[in-house]
C-alpha cells in the first residue's frame, strides 16, 4: 500500500474518521489496529523519500538561485566593461579632437608666417630688381649721352682722327664710370 505521503495521510484520516466511537465516549474511537500501523509505517517509510526530494529541490532552487546571481554579476560586469569602455573610447576622441584642433591651429600659424616671410622676400627681391633696372637705366642714358657727345665731337674734327678719340674717350670715359661704381 505504498504511495506518497498525502495519500497515506488522507487514507489514515478517513480511517480514524470512518472508525466506530467507543461506547460513552465520543473522543475516542476503535480502529483496525494492524492496518494504521501499517499505514504509519508506509508514511515513516516515505518519509525520507519526500523530505530527501524537498531537501533536493531546496538545493536545487539555491543552486538555481546561484547560478542566476552568477549570471546576473557577469551581465553587471560586462555592462559595466562596455560602459568603461565606452568612457574610454569618449575620451580618446575627446583627446584626438583637442589635439586635431592643436594640429590645425599650428599649421595656420605656419602658414601664416610663411606666407608673411614669403611677402617679405618677394617685396625685397623686387625692391633690388627694381634698383638694378635703375642702375641700368641710368648707366644706358650716360652711355647715350657720351654716345651722342662723342659723335657732335666727330663731326667738327677730321672723322678719322676724331673717331679714333672719340672711342678712345668713350672708352676712358666708360673706365672712369666703372672705376666710379
Amino acid at each position: 500500500m505504498a504511495g506518497s505521503i498525502e495519500e497515506l495521510l488522507d487514507i489514515l484520516y478517513t480511517e480514524i474518521e470512518e472508525a466506530k466511537n467507543m461506547p460513552l465516549n465520543n473522543d475516542k474511537c476503535v480502529v483496525e489496529r494492524d492496518r494504521v500501523l501499517d499505514m504509519i509505517d508506509d508514511v515513516k517509510a516515505e518519509l525520507p523519500v519526500e523530505i530527501k526530494r524537498a531537501k533536493d529541490l531546496v538545493a536545487n532552487k539555491n543552486d538555481y538561485i546561484a547560478s542566476a546571481k552568477r549570471e546576473a554579476d557577469g551581465m553587471r560586469q560586462q555592462a559595466e566593461d562596455y560602459a568603461r569602455r565606452l568612457i574610454n573610447e569618449n575620451a580618446i576622441v575627446r583627446e584626438a579632437e583637442d589635439r586635431a584642433a592643436e594640429i590645425i591651429a599650428e599649421a595656420e600659424e605656419q602658414c601664416r608666417m610663411l606666407k608673411h616671410a614669403a611677402s617679405e622676400y618677394c617685396e625685397d627681391a623686387l625692391r633690388r630688381v627694381e634698383e638694378a633696372v635703375a642702375d641700368a637705366y641710368d648707366e644706358v642714358k650716360h652711355s647715350r649721352a657720351k654716345f651722342r657727345s662723342a659723335l657732335g665731337a666727330a663731326e667738327s674734327v677730321p672723322q678719322r682722327q676724331e673717331s679714333r678719340r672719340a672711342i678712345y674717350d668713350a672708352e676712358a670715359d666708360e673706365d672712369e664710370y666703372d672705376d666710379e661704381d
